[in-house]
């Protein structure tokens, strides 16, 4: 049996969040699997491995918690997802239904009204200088969009953020990240559970197409609203996320920026890079259903995995100059949306919302410069911030 580094790192504290990088290569450069005594977890921050585990659903199964708890021993705070913490069979015709709903046609359908909302925010934010690339672009189309396509009332909008900042916390251990979501989460549950019922949906969205599934008989009647909640769920935080890494990567490169600025049409890449490059999505764990072996590493069954999906998308075996933000990168493979049976079922979606909005900002502006310190937002399963201060250009 090979020697595994037992590494005294936590991965879920407060100067982790703040610069996790040197944890990441760490974990990456100290062997294919580590052990953490701290949470009494494996882990791996490799390309490779974590590419096997995420398209080996049976020997890593996310049907006991896609977090640090194993629902096979200790019951999860929230009800499981629907979707991302369950395994075939039951995983499988819950994600047709939703693969149906977020089809190539439905999504073609809404990319002129995408287009649309993000020129209009460009405009508003042409007559200020100034402005908070988290609260004034990075939430705001999200919040404006993908409501918008499911079906969702004006009402109480807002609270997809704090909710969804609870779900990804929950991911981790019951720190006070943890704890102050908690404290949060009564009205909020209330409100995601009122906003999921078929009466709140409009006519036309995601969120009906998934009850005339049911309709159908193609999923149970009691699963539509959780399959509508799970999609609220996991829908805007990590795009708010993810679009808030592009603005603040090209505040911190210019070069970028102005080659975004003199060809838009490189937004599709550039959301990508920025996604490969900040990892809105950390980590995720898995469970061994059975006796494997990872990087030439024997596991036994039960044990709990933490993939550093950050730490794989920075990994030199699979990228050149890892560290560097290059939206000429081809950024395909990186495993910031996952991969395999579990990829995440909004990326198109994600990835329309990030390229519409880039590519308006760069046709109006010339430059895109820091106005001040960002501030991060800390969540034991995402990175993001909470304030990024940014003075724009126009053209």
């Amino acid at each position: 049996m090979p020697d595994i580094p037992s590494l005294d790192l936590d991965p879920f504290s407060a100067a982790f969040f703040d610069d996790p990088y040197p944890g990441h290569a760490l974990v990456r450069e100290s062997a294919p699997v580590v052990f953490l005594p701290r949470y009494g977890c494996y882990a791996t921050g490799r390309h490779a491995e974590i590419h096997a585990m995420l398209t080996d659903w049976e020997s890593y199964v996310s049907s006991r918690g896609v977090g640090v708890t194993d629902y096979k021993t200790h019951p999860p705070l929230r009800g499981p997802s629907l979707v991302l913490e369950t395994d075939p069979p039951l995983h499988t015709h819950r994600r047709e239904v939703l693969n149906q709903v977020l089809s190539p046609a439905a999504l073609r359908a809404l990319r002129p009204r995408f287009a649309a909302e993000a020129e209009a925010l460009a405009e508003h934010l042409a007559a200020r200088e100034l402005c908070c690339g988290i609260r004034d672009i990075a939430e705001a189309f999200p919040l404006t969009v993908f409501p918008d396509a499911l079906g969702m009332g004006q009402e109480g909008r807002e609270s997809l953020l704090p909710y969804g900042n609870f779900v990804f916390n929950s991911m981790g251990p019951r720190n006070d990240l943890l704890e102050a979501s908690l404290a949060e989460l009564p009205p909020l549950n209330e409100w995601v559970t009122r906003q999921s019922a078929r009466g709140a949906l409009v006519a036309e969205g995601f969120g009906t197409a998934i009850y005339a599934a049911a309709d159908r008989g193609e999923i149970g009647a009691e699963e539509a609203p959780l399959v509508v909640k799970a999609l609220l769920s996991a829908g805007v935080d990590t795009t708010v996320n993810g679009i808030g890494a592009a603005l603040a990567a090209f505040a911190a490169h210019p070069g970028e920026w102005a080659k975004l600025h003199a060809n838009p049409a490189l937004a599709r890449g550039a959301f990508e890079e920025a996604i490969r490059y900040e990892s809105p999505v950390q980590t995720f764990f898995r469970t061994t259903s059975r006796p494997a072996e990872l990087g030439g590493t024997p596991l036994p069954e039960g044990a709990k995995v933490l993939m550093f999906l950050a730490a794989a998308n920075r990994d030199p075996r699979r990228w050149d100059a890892p560290d560097r933000f290059d939206i000429g990168r081809n950024a395909a493979g990186h495993v910031g949306f996952g991969a395999g049976i579990h990829m995440c079922v909004g990326q198109v979606l994600a990835r329309m919302e990030g390229e519409a909005v880039l590519a308006a900002l760069a046709r109006r502006f010339a430059r895109l410069e820091p106005a001040g310190p960002a501030v991060r937002r800390h969540n034991n399963t995402l990175r993001g911030l909470r304030a990024l201060p940014l003075r724009l250009v126009p053209a």
